[in-house]
């Protein structure tokens, strides 16, 4: 087997390894090795984007979730959750209030929640776009039938997040409920892709029976897919699931896979993730020193933020949407880095 850094250059040259070399990276690699790797994925960000920080701003519109993932703070079981829908005014304030702050990109994120009906979507859809124009809609919504998926794109929706959460078989059986498949979820993915979506997958990074193979194994479903977006964060635990005693997920290996995930995808759109700053004070400057690209302040109502809690002490509940901006701001310039005004759009090479 090669040695790590040869492994990068490799990499780099490449965008792909085999299965096994990416073990033998992941499992080998030294804090030096790391910090040559993030350079390479810095300079790789930097070519493609210069220093700029796409911002998105996210509105968490439901925590109802039909589903009972054993890692999520808000899954079907846990009784005690303050459950809330925003209503279409109250997501619409929030869009006036994220484009005066600069948003050219919304998230509307939320659980498998059944009072969202396609119509209700579409309706939604619609209005933001008509609204704003120039701004660019992301959903993250969990899984749908292509049907239902075609009718969002047909109303104006830009993109789809949906993290695949494992690519193996076997670990996402022991992540969800039976009534779950890794199959579907994959096929979801290829339905997104399908019909023109900007789509984005992801995983949890340290989850539950998590193995250095499983994490090679996504790498290369990654590579397979080859999205638009790839959120990743350090698995969290949320006292109210099956997995609250769990060890959280290794920060360091998380940037490490950022920086990895550059050099696999020069032009993907990559998150300092929301979890990634709180299992660490400097979680996002660090994120976007090791490739990342884009970051996702708050704009949900303030009121309703700490029910949206798919993890323990999650970051910025307590933050008005001007507070989280104008502070990410000052972060990414304390870096070298500017959080512009722009939609951020998926640029094919």
């Amino acid at each position: 087997m090669p040695n790590v850094i040869t492994l990068i250059d490799t990499l780099e040259k490449a965008r792909i390894l085999n299965r096994e070399e990416f073990v033998y990276l992941l499992e080998h690699h030294t804090d030096g090795d790391a910090a040559y790797l993030a350079e390479k994925a810095r300079i790789i960000s930097k070519k493609h984007f210069g220093n700029k920080v796409y911002t998105r701003g996210l509105i968490e519109i439901s925590n109802y979730c039909k589903n009972d993932c054993y890692y999520c703070g808000i899954r079907r079981s846990n009784k005690n959750v303050i459950r809330y829908r925003l209503s279409n005014e109250d997501i619409l304030r929030c869009c006036e209030q994220g484009y005066e702050l600069g948003f050219r990109t919304f998230v509307m994120q939320g659980g498998e929640d059944s009072y969202f009906t396609d119509e209700r979507m579409v309706e939604i859809i619609k209005e933001i776009k008509s609204k704003y124009p120039d701004c660019a809609l992301t959903l993250s919504l969990g899984e749908k039938s292509y049907e239902t998926y075609l009718k969002y794109y047909n109303a104006g929706a830009d993109r789809y997040l949906l993290r695949h959460e494992t690519a193996n078989e076997e670990h996402y059986k022991k992540l969800h409920p039976k009534e779950l498949s890794l199959l579907v979820r994959k096929q979801c993915l290829m339905d997104l892709k399908a019909i023109g979506f900007q789509t984005g997958c992801g995983f949890m990074v340290g989850s539950p029976y998590q193995t250095m193979d499983h994490i090679a194994e996504d790498l290369l479903f990654i590579k397979e897919l080859s999205p638009a977006m790839v959120g990743i964060g350090p698995f969290l635990p949320h006292h109210e699931t099956p997995f609250a005693d769990q060890e959280k997920g290794s920060y360091e290996l998380t940037l490490f896979l950022l920086s990895i995930i550059r050099l696999m995808i020069p032009n993907v759109l990559l998150p300092a993730t929301t979890a990634l700053g709180t299992i660490h004070p400097m979680g996002r400057e660090n994120g976007i020193l090791s490739g990342a690209n884009v970051v996702m302040p708050n704009l949900s109502p303030v009121a309703v933020r700490k029910n949206y809690e798919l993890y323990d002490n999650k970051i910025c509940t307590g933050d008005e949407a001007a507070e989280c901006r104008m502070c990410l701001q000052g972060r990414m310039q304390k870096i070298g880095y500017e959080l512009v005004a722009e939609r951020g759009d998926f640029i094919p090479m």
